[in-house]
């Protein structure tokens, strides 16, 4: 079954979006965000999000490019946060989406750091890099969702995590574990304004 997806990108990632809607064939809808929402009552925001933005999709797909971090100071990360927020938001009628991260290529190297062996339980971990310096604080809290382990497992993560170069393969698969993730318990756990 297809899902309807809602994109949330980087202006200087545009041509990743026109890829995966025009060229991979996904059941999606396109209502990006690219205006301020003149309000300061965060339901209300969140509200009009989903409704006008966000209605109908079950799936936001996040494209990581270089230009998303949350320490950037020269670019403006409102739209993506606030698209995450309201993607993650759930109540008053609005139903919270999986949250699917697509890693772009320029990004691979900065993000996947390879394996390290853990002092505490001397197994092999994979290091990947999602924090302020590669992602906005609403993917990486939902990513690495504090768990008083030494790593993190599927099942510990509300945010999906994907290489580019994986996704065009098979999007539905990568779009369907994220959509999965919306009935899963890790839902209790997830924040939509992380500190």
């Amino acid at each position: 079954m297809k899902r309807k997806c809602f994109i949330s990108f980087k202006t200087e990632d545009r041509e990743y979006k026109r890829i995966i809607q025009e060229d991979l064939k996904i059941d999606m809808i396109d209502k990006s965000l690219d205006y301020a929402i003149n309000s300061h009552d965060e339901n209300h925001i969140m509200r009009k999000i989903r409704e006008d933005h966000l209605s109908d999709s079950t799936v936001t797909i996040h494209l990581i490019g270089s230009y998303g971090a949350q320490n950037r100071g020269d670019y403006e990360q409102r739209y993506i946060k606030r698209e995450l927020q309201a993607s993650l938001y759930h109540g008053d009628g609005n139903t919270i989406n999986g949250i699917l991260g697509v890693v772009l290529p320029g990004m691979e190297e900065v993000i996947y750091k390879g394996t390290y062996t853990c002092s505490n339980c001397n197994s092999s971990h994979n290091t990947v890099n999602i924090n302020d310096t590669t992602v906005i604080k609403e993917f990486s809290y939902n990513y690495y969702i504090p768990n008083n382990k030494c790593s993190h497992s599927e099942d510990d993560r509300y945010c999906v995590l994907v290489k580019w170069r994986d996704f065009v393969l098979n999007p539905e698969q990568y779009i369907e574990i994220a959509f999965a993730k919306r009935d899963h318990s890790i839902v209790e756990k997830i924040k939509v304004y992380p500190k």
